[in-house]
């Protein structure tokens, strides 16, 4: 199984080193995503976020974790009812990891950490010395209490093998990135990036979910906004007027490929402000 590993690798013509580091954690994120399908975890939850973007529908940059959340609110839902058969199904394919969570966790976001060294011990690199592979680590995330309003879509994948998840939408994933983009504490340059690939492919956001997540959790919960595509687009100018620009591409540099980089250089008030001007046409349109 090695090989197959092997051959994924090898098909990203990776160009430095970083790059490599990347393709291996995303290599590692298929395989784990293969065997959540294969011990039915997609019967109760739902890929989404930026890893979902990037490996189902090809978003130029990569992501470091696994975000899931509930078909439905489950309180009741604990990685620990799936950790072992999820070990078992990854060993099939000679990773050898350790799978650590937290078995008494009360906050709705359940989280969990796979780490393994299996990989880079089995595999010859072009950049990365032995000195330097170190372990690999992906992060999963369930919310089991999301705001109500998402759809559903499902998508085939077929590394390591064939396999079905299910997954939002893009407008409901858009939705949810409109409320990291509003309500987040801090800038996160990688919503800012994805921000614009939603502009770009004109994806109109689900207003429903947005307005629900908006009163759910952040700071105009129980505030009685009223949640519409006005108040949208005058918040996000607001937060696009607001952001040192410098800071998020610095966060998003390690995530994009060398060839992306020098697009970069166009962040700005002025650059997201007309980003911002391509969402209003999306809203604007019938379709």
């Amino acid at each position: 199984m090695i090989n197959l590993i092997r051959q994924k690798l090898e098909s990203y013509k990776v160009t430095d080193i970083e790059t490599e580091k990347q393709a291996l954690k995303e290599i590692l994120q298929s395989i784990t995503l293969y065997a959540l399908w294969r011990v039915d975890f997609f019967e109760i939850a739902a890929f989404q976020g930026d890893t979902s973007l990037r490996i189902l529908h090809a978003l130029p940059r990569f992501s470091e974790d696994l975000d899931f959340i509930t078909k439905t609110p489950d309180p009741t839902f604990t990685w620990e009812a799936y950790s072992q058969n999820l070990l078992d199904v990854l060993a099939e394919y000679n990773v050898a990891c350790q799978f650590v969570h937290r078995p008494n966790d009360t906050r709705p976001v359940k989280e969990a950490f796979i780490k393994d060294d299996s990989i880079t011990s089995q595999l010859e690199f072009s950049f990365m010395d032995t000195g330097r592979r170190g372990l690999l680590k992906v992060k999963l995330e369930v919310d089991t209490n999301p705001p109500i309003g998402s759809n559903w879509d499902y998508r085939f994948l077929d590394f390591p093998l064939d396999f079905e998840v299910c997954t939002q939408d893009l407008s409901s994933n858009f939705a949810l990135k409109l409320h990291a983009l509003l309500c987040r504490p801090y800038v996160k340059g990688r919503d800012w990036f994805d921000f614009g690939w939603y502009c770009r492919f004109q994806v109109k956001p689900n207003m429903v979910l947005l307005e629900n997540a908006i009163n759910q959790y952040g700071p105009w919960k129980n505030k009685d906004e009223k949640i519409n595509e006005v108040w949208l687009l005058n918040k996000l100018a607001e937060r696009i007027r607001a952001i040192n620009w410098n800071e998020a591409v610095l966060d998003v540099t390690p995530f994009v490929a060398p060839i992306e980089r020098p697009s970069l250089k166009l962040w700005s008030q002025g650059f997201f402000l007309e980003k911002l001007a391509t969402l209003e046409q999306t809203l604007e349109s019938p379709r």
